[in-house]
């Protein structure tokens, strides 16, 4: 898994041509005061490195690595909220719904997302203020 040097650090792992996931680490980084986070595409050599290939062959899922463990789909997106601290703990109260119903959901916003949200011709290009949070 991941470097002693990142192993600390939680990292996204997001789909970089995809328009919603953009725009959610756009987000992130913006409620992220602390800037606990590091952002990877998963398109990306850390991605390649550190991931089992069917997260990176398939771009369905964001996929958290939070120190300890991967976590995917509707899991890591409720994980990722509640390490942003303050009233977005309370996304963990979703975790109490069925996993098979809130990966359905998000299984279907998934499936639509381009059509949707757009899809970029090449992946996300962090501006130089937002270099430092992303592995490449």
């Amino acid at each position: 898994m991941p470097a002693a040097a990142t192993a600390l650090q939680p990292v996204v792992y997001f789909d970089g041509v995809c328009g919603l996931c953009n725009g959610f680490v756009d987000r992130l980084i913006r409620w992220d005061h602390d800037h606990v986070l590091r952002f990877a595409t998963l398109q990306g050599r850390t991605a390649q490195e550190r991931l089992p290939a069917i997260h990176t062959d398939e771009l369905n899922s964001i996929v958290y690595y939070d120190g300890e463990r991967l976590l995917t789909r509707s899991t890591a997106a409720l994980h990722i909220a509640m390490k942003l601290g303050g009233a977005w703990k309370l996304a963990g109260l979703f975790l109490m719904v069925p996993r098979f119903l809130r990966d359905a959901v998000y299984n279907w916003i998934a499936r639509n997302r381009y059509q949707w949200f757009g899809k970029h011709a090449n992946c996300r290009l962090p501006s130089p203020q937002e270099r430092a949070l992303f592995l490449p």
